[in-house]
């Protein structure tokens, strides 16, 4: 990778001085800012995304699951997809008389939000199936959706579960 940005960087450095070249000989007769643009000398380098990033589409890919959205900590989402990954491979490993299906959504649903709330405490919020649609409110930092085999999705969420407290009744008194 690093040679490929070393090869980008020299093309796009001798692009621009070819551009600069060009520059100078179309404006001996114009004056300056004038003719073609120069290209600024500073040239970005190329960041790579986190090592946490690179491992978790790697596993995506491994276990044939497509990222949709998130807002979720890298190791949160590795958890949902090999987790739900497990289930449904699971499910498929039935005995042979039974016939092999995917698993009934709502259990697949069931159960990975018995496996968050376990490990990441309440409340989450699992919806599974082929087509749906949704527009929901979700902790920061607490929101997955992707696809398994292109064609079962999940929506995993968390949102905060505050004690509702009731209010006292005030004492009534007696009328004459």
């Amino acid at each position: 990778m690093e040679k490929a940005l070393k090869l980008k960087e020299k093309k796009q450095g001798q692009a621009m001085q070819t551009l600069q070249l060009q520059d100078s000989h179309h404006s001996q007769d114009k004056p300056p800012n004038q003719g073609l643009t120069t290209i600024t000398p500073h040239v970005e380098r190329l960041k790579s995304p986190p090592e946490d990033q690179v491992k978790l589409a790697a596993t995506a890919i491994t276990l044939n699951v497509r990222l949709r959205s998130s807002d979720m900590p890298a190791h949160m989402q590795n958890h949902a997809l090999r987790h739900t990954r497990t289930l449904l491979d699971s499910a498929a490993a039935a005995p042979p008389a039974a016939p092999k299906a995917r698993p009934n959504p709502t259990h697949l649903a069931r159960a990975l939000k018995k496996e968050f709330d376990s490990v990441y405490g309440p409340a989450w919020h699992c919806v599974v199936g082929t087509s749906f649609g949704s527009f929901v409110t979700h902790s920061p930092g607490g929101f997955v959706y992707f696809s398994v085999d292109d064609s079962l999705s999940v929506l995993l969420f968390k949102t905060e579960v505050q004690l509702v407290k009731e209010k006292p009744q005030p004492a009534q008194t007696a009328k004459p």
